[in-house]
């Protein structure tokens, strides 16, 4: 291990501060295995242990620009917030979207264009009845956010206007495939112009309620076709040809400044992503990749970035629930793979499933019958559970802000990290703790080290501010 404490002067002058003799301001905040301690203030040692183990933090090398982190409002999510009466709603959410006061500070959510599976029906904004088509989109409408998604996330908005948006849809409208349904089937050869300007419409339509969508995904998971639920196959070939021929241009023409990102999918088939990719038509418009949980390794994202160094990369869906039961199995996962594997393996925003669901995992109808949100939304009586992914992404989410850089930090087979520097000069390392034993650590700004002890299975994140 490391016995190194100290990061140099020189290295700090180059992440905005001034070069005076005085200490940088230090913080800590730390959640256990157990969940006892959740985001807990914890108190530096000014002499690190002899033994601790050194985490040293370089400023100079600088790694990609952060988005945000948070979460999908589903319509489950919606429905629920929107259920919920008008204080302790507003109160939510300004504790998940507002910065300061312990909020969690989301910064990115994840919209579905459409039904997936947490949606109590299953539609589309222009839904047909059987064997009837409507390739000039004469029956569109958004009408079915209305009620529900729109109000909560342009409440987000109000609460944070710098939120980024992105959108995918689980399913093209029924009659564009070749199952006639929203369920199976593949996207008729005729339906590709129309389906890019159904993007259009969709995304028109957002913007004039306010709604600004920076990036959509063209198929979540479309390497899986689901039984009871809207989805479809579409091979990489074909997603290629839409994008590079059909929706790209669409956006162009349309003057809509909203960015593609490729794949929607898990870590196990990166050829996927990079097959679209090389295709220099469907590239043009491609800014990046979108990435999943559920199946692979994160380390498929770094993959992706050495062979295009060019797009960007970002985690867009992975759910907590009944498959990672309890405290030390769940926090571990999201800690692992997501704040720190997804953020080191090149990822600029990382997005939970569903922000919101109701103590029996819904609602929904069909998919997932076990998922857990970020917070559990009691509709009988309105009260409000704070689940681990909550705690989860609030050890970055609360301190990592829009425009910070990913930054060099060191580490351990034991003790994993992640640094960034804020726009302010402010500096965040996440540690976590994966081994068995309670592990001293060290580190500091300016020549003064500072230790901690962080227990097996814990978190903490530290952060240096100049007084």
């Amino acid at each position: 291990m490391m016995r190194s404490l100290l990061l140099a002067c020189t290295a700090l002058a180059t992440i905005g501060a001034a070069p005076a003799p005085q200490a940088a301001r230090v913080r800590g905040w730390q959640t256990s295995a157990d969940g006892a301690q959740r985001l807990a203030p914890v108190v530096a040692s000014a002499r690190p242990a002899a033994n601790a183990v050194s985490i040293t933090i370089d400023p100079n090398r600088r790694y990609q620009t952060m988005v945000g982190f948070g979460a999908a409002i589903t319509d489950a999510s919606a429905i629920l917030i929107q259920g919920m009466k008008p204080v302790p709603r507003a109160s939510l959410l300004r504790d998940l979207f507002g910065t300061g006061n312990g909020a969690l500070g989301l910064g990115f959510v994840r919209l579905t264009i459409g039904a997936s599976d947490f949606s109590p029906t299953q539609y589309s904004f222009d839904d047909m009845p059987a064997g009837q088509r409507d390739p000039g989109l004469a029956h569109f409408s958004i009408a079915p956010n209305r009620r529900t998604v729109l109000p909560t996330i342009k409440a987000a908005l109000r609460i944070n206007p710098q939120l980024v948006v992105m959108a995918s849809p689980w399913s093209p409208p029924g009659w564009m495939k070749t199952s006639d349904s929203m369920i199976g089937g593949r996207l008729r050869p005729e339906a590709y112009a129309p389906y890019a300007r159904y993007f259009v419409r969709y995304l028109r339509a957002y913007a004039a309620q306010g709604v600004g969508i920076r990036y959509v995904t063209v198929q979540n998971e479309p390497g899986f076709s689901p039984s009871d639920y809207p989805g479809m196959i579409w091979p990489a070939v074909e997603r290629a040809r839409f994008v590079g021929h059909d929706l790209g241009p669409a956006l162009d023409r349309a003057r809509l400044r909203t960015r593609v990102l490729e794949w929607d999918h898990n870590w196990d088939l990166p050829e996927q992503p990079e097959t679209t990719l090389a295709d220099s038509q469907a590239a043009r418009y491609t800014v990046g990749v979108a990435w999943h949980c559920y199946a692979g390794d994160v380390s498929a994202q770094d993959r992706l970035h050495r062979a295009f160094p060019d797009k960007q990369s970002f985690f867009t869906e992975c759910s907590g629930g009944g498959w990672r039961p309890g405290w030390k199995v769940g926090f571990a996962d999201v800690m692992h793979n997501l704040m720190i594997g997804a953020t080191r393996n090149w990822a600029r925003g990382v997005l939970l499933w569903n922000l919101a669901l109701d103590p029996t995992a819904g609602p929904h109808k069909g998919g997932c019958g076990n998922c857990r949100g970020v917070v559990t939304i009691d509709p009988a009586t309105g009260q409000v559970t704070r689940e681990l992914e909550y705690y989860a992404l609030g050890h970055l989410s609360r301190f990592v802000r829009p425009g910070a850089v990913r930054i060099d930090s060191s580490g351990t087979p034991d003790v994993e990290t992640v640094a960034f520097r804020n726009p302010d000069g402010g500096v965040v390392l996440l540690a976590y703790n994966r081994g068995h034993e309670a592990i001293a650590l060290a580190t500091g700004m300016r020549n003064r080290p500072v230790g901690y002890t962080l227990p097996a299975g814990a978190a903490i994140t530290v952060t240096w501010a100049e007084r």
